[in-house]
């Protein structure tokens, strides 16, 4: 199975100048944590609830803080083909639970979550095998 047939298409994003309380709102009322950080449509970073938390709440910095200046700057993506097991294995190795899907351009055109791959008969316990991985601090990381 390809990540396009899993993908969740309708997904929001900020720009870099928003401010952190924009992209606070967006993650509200989609019911997410994190939103990809777009110039037009080229992907060029990801803002997560930890970022605004860790990264402008805890350093001081107001709500009206742009969103450049706390966002995660390396984006790790996948194309609309990738298959639904290399997708976990991204996941997995990053310590990521969305991937944002992005066109041969570079373009956003949807995002496939851990929760996305597990609605899914990909292999026995991949999804879970991947959160495993995702969950353990970073360098710990068990090798199967």
């Amino acid at each position: 199975m390809k990540v396009q047939d899993l993908m969740t298409k309708d997904v929001s994003c900020v720009q870099p100048g928003d401010s952190v309380m924009q992209a606070a709102q967006v993650m509200k009322s989609r019911n997410v944590g994190s939103v990809p950080v777009c110039e037009g449509k080229k992907v060029i970073g990801m803002i997560t609830d930890r970022d605004i938390t860790v990264n402008a709440v805890a350093a001081g910095k107001g709500a009206d803080s742009k969103i450049d200046a706390c966002m995660t700057r390396e984006v790790i993506s996948c194309k609309p083909d990738t298959d639904a097991h290399e997708a976990a294995d991204i996941m997995a190795r990053h310590q990521i639970r969305r991937l944002p899907v992005c066109d041969a351009s570079g373009n956003l055109v949807g995002i496939c979550s851990i929760g996305d791959l597990a609605t899914v008969d990909i292999h026995i316990n991949e999804a879970g095998d991947a959160l495993s991985q995702i969950s353990q601090p970073a360098g710990q990381q068990q090798l199967h």
